[in-house]
């Protein structure tokens, strides 16, 4: 009888033991699952955050292909190569490139009826974007324009120009490479291209008007040496809001009459 009674408490409490053993594990299983879980989450929220910031100066797959450049037809540009692409907003022609003449230092005055924006040309290391800025400057492509996109977001805050139509779908009928990207940073006063992908550079541009995160996609090409104040009195009103908050077209519009370019 003793015997017996020693052998059932020696079952429980081995049974005790199983339990608290599969409790055990199981609650390590559970805290694995939620260290990926969190791992993962972080990983989706980093990856969404980027891709945010990307399409802000991308545009949706209709304003790409108004670039001429969501699914290029023409064979992607070599060098400083302009491409013939799309329907231009206004036929300027296409430039050629031209070495000797590109490396010639130049500023460029951006006339607007806020007043004016000046920038020194990054000749040296974004030759192609400099030459075709020059370019349609020289041509009146960009008189008369409107500056389309505002961007006021806690990271990223542009004003973004150079589409004849003013609606964010026009371009130059050609596209050209991405150079000086190695190491890009968007701080404020910076002059860069907007685009639609690798390679898709045209007539946009964007101005930098305060410290902006960016992946290194957009080609730095100019450096604002004076007006910047014009865009960040602009950027105060706001947009509307009409591609997602704190991106839209700029209450306060913004009209480009000339831009005059300075050979030094």
């Amino acid at each position: 009888m003793a015997k017996s009674k020693k052998r059932e408490k020696e079952l429980a409490r081995l049974r005790y033991q199983r339990r608290q053993q599969r409790i055990a594990q199981a609650r390590a299983r559970a805290r694995k699952r939620n260290r990926i879980l969190a791992a993962t989450t972080a990983v989706v929220l980093v990856i969404g955050g980027v891709t945010y910031l990307a399409n802000a100066l991308r545009g949706n797959d209709a304003e790409a292909r108004a670039y001429g450049s969501a699914s290029p037809t023409a064979p992607a540009p070599k060098g400083c190569e302009y491409v013939k692409e799309g329907t231009p907003a206004k036929d300027v022609g296409v430039p050629k490139f031209d070495q000797a003449e590109a490396a010639k230092p130049f500023t460029a005055t951006i006339k607007t009826d806020h007043g004016d924006i000046t920038f020194t040309a990054l000749v040296d290391k974004a030759p192609c974007a400099s030459y075709s800025f020059r370019y349609l400057a020289g041509k009146n492509f960009f008189d008369g324009t409107q500056c389309h996109r505002l961007t006021t977001t806690e990271t990223l805050k542009v004003l973004q120009c150079g589409d004849p139509t003013g609606t964010g779908y026009g371009g130059p009928g050609y596209r050209f490479p991405d150079e000086n990207l190695t190491g890009a940073t968007y701080k404020a006063g910076t002059i860069a291209m907007a685009n639609s992908g690798p390679d898709t550079n045209g007539s946009q541009f964007f101005i930098v008007y305060a410290d902006s995160q960016l992946p290194p996609s957009y080609t730095p090409f100019g450096m604002v040496t004076a007006g910047l104040d014009v865009v960040r009195k602009v950027s105060k009103a706001g947009s509307d809001n009409s591609n997602r908050p704190g991106d839209g077209k700029p209450k306060t519009p913004v009209t480009i009459s000339d831009v005059a370019i300075a050979m030094k």
